[in-house]
């Protein structure tokens, strides 16, 4: 199966795709969307040729430039991800902080390929939206300034989350049956995938102790997108980023069920983004190829990064970046089973699941002695404190941002940084030394080893990770 397909496609090659039932507007539109994708013709389990319309359809809204008869701009609406009006309509409907920010998602998510990262001159400004929705200023007490991630691989890290809580989820079951049966109060770690997230302390009478849980949310949801580990799934990423930084907005989310209205925004187009639109984006960015790593064919740096990576194990820096999660299935399902009221779930419609071992690049995946995928992602899907008072420049940010604590952030995986300059999560470090050094909090310690090793040994790690690049 080959899924590589030129990066342009002109929108009546997009209308060539799609079911037979749905009215396609004239070639010469002004609309970057020519008609909805119709979700009910992608229920259940795809086949090759599905899939691949899907793709096709999910490409062409990533890099669409959506416009005003799209329903672009919000004048009624925050960029908030809760439906939330604002008080008057902005005096600007585009602006580099509280959005509009953005014509397009592949106007951030660019480099070195479409649905790859961004520059610094794409970062976005985070908050939440519900009060103070309308600020002209950079300071960072009104927003948090972020950079752009790669897409690379998402459906594989996705799954991977599934899995994980899962586990966390079960581990929790089991350890109330066994407390209520025992009559004691038990304590129980929470490890999946080697990953350590802490301890429960459970009760025979059903209480939990949540105190001692580390690097996930109470509810052991692992929530692996975005820098701060707050996204459950690719679906209510989408949904977020769509009204942040267009104002398109999706109707599961903004529609009559939530909102009682079907324009939500105030801007005079109803259902900018339907369930089945948002299905497309979703299955395009789960199948985007996962960054590799390369084989050098300079046998200086071959064997530089050989020793390179050996070092970055010695002095811990793979406890938190991972050389590989186990991933037991390729199957990926959406709606998710995980997500909150204003993103659909499994049941709410008629899923549509697909299995990642039709496309070309699951044949690259290798498996561990368990008959696991082995997803070298170089991360653990774990957040951690990243900054102390030494050593602060990642923790930055001032603002919280669901209730996760400012020097908190997720683990940053590692696949695919050499393509994906400049760094940190403001973008502002343009050296791998620069923001290894910036490293505080839980990773100090393997910081200040990095500091004290030989400065040939600095730079064989330099060049071990300058092997972990986006395919292009």
């Amino acid at each position: 199966m080959n899924l590589k397909k030129p990066l342009v496609l002109m929108s009546w090659m997009f209308i060539s795709l799609l079911p037979v039932n749905v009215t396609a507007t004239e070639p010469w539109s002004e609309k970057a969307i020519p008609a909805p994708v119709d979700l009910s013709e992608y229920s259940g389990k795809l086949d090759q040729e599905q899939l691949e319309t899907l793709i096709e359809a999910g490409r062409v809204l990533f890099s669409a430039r959506f416009s005003v008869e799209d329903g672009v701009g919000r004048p009624m609406a925050t960029q908030a991800i809760i439906p939330t009006k604002r008080k008057r309509p902005p005096r600007n409907e585009f602006s580099r902080t509280a959005g509009l920010d953005a014509n397009a998602c592949a106007s951030c998510h660019n480099a070195p390929v479409v649905g790859g990262a961004g520059d610094f001159t794409a970062n976005v400004f985070v908050s939440e939206g519900f009060q103070h929705s309308d600020f002209d200023t950079t300071d960072p007490q009104f927003s948090n300034e972020r950079n752009t991630n790669h897409l690379m691989g998402a459906g594989l890290v996705e799954l991977l989350a599934r899995e994980m809580s899962r586990d966390l989820l079960q581990v929790r079951s089991k350890a109330l049956i066994e407390a209520s049966e025992q009559d004691t109060v038990l304590k129980t770690p929470l490890i999946t995938k080697g990953v350590n997230f802490g301890s429960l302390t459970v009760h025979p009478d059903g209480r939990v102790d949540t105190a001692d849980i580390d690097g996930v949310d109470h509810d052991l949801i692992i929530r692996p997108f975005s820098q701060k580990g707050v996204m459950t799934s690719l679906r209510q990423f989408t949904i977020n980023a769509l009204n942040h930084h267009h104002g398109m907005q999706a109707s599961e989310r903004f529609g009559p069920r939530w909102t009682n209205s079907a324009d939500f925004d105030e801007d005079g187009i109803e259902r900018e983004i339907t369930p089945g639109d948002v299905s497309a984006l979703v299955a395009w960015q789960a199948t985007l190829a996962p960054p590799i790593q390369t084989q050098p064919e300079d046998q200086r740096w071959a064997t530089a990064a050989q020793q390179g990576q050996r070092q970055a194990q010695d002095i811990g820096c793979l406890a938190c970046h991972r050389q590989y999660l186990p991933l037991n299935s390729l199957s990926f399902s959406d709606p998710g089973p995980m997500d909150a009221a204003g993103t659909l779930r499994s049941g709410e419609v008629a899923d549509t699941s697909y299995n990642m071992a039709l496309l070309d690049w699951a044949g690259t995946l290798t498996k561990d002695k368990n008959g696991a995928f082995k997803i070298p992602l170089f991360g653990d899907l774990k957040r951690h404190v990243i900054a102390d008072q030494r050593i602060s420049a990642l923790g930055n940010e001032l603002l919280s941002q669901r209730f996760v604590e400012r020097n908190v952030f997720m683990t940053t995986e590692l696949w695919g940084i050499a393509s994906t300059a400049p760094y940190g999560h403001r973008g502002d470090m343009t050296t791998l030394r620069e923001v290894i050094e910036a490293h505080g909090g839980d990773a100090r310690e393997s910081r200040d080893a990095w500091v004290g090793l030989r400065a040939a040994d600095q730079n064989n790690v330099i060049a071990w990770l300058k092997t972990l690049v986006i395919q292009p």
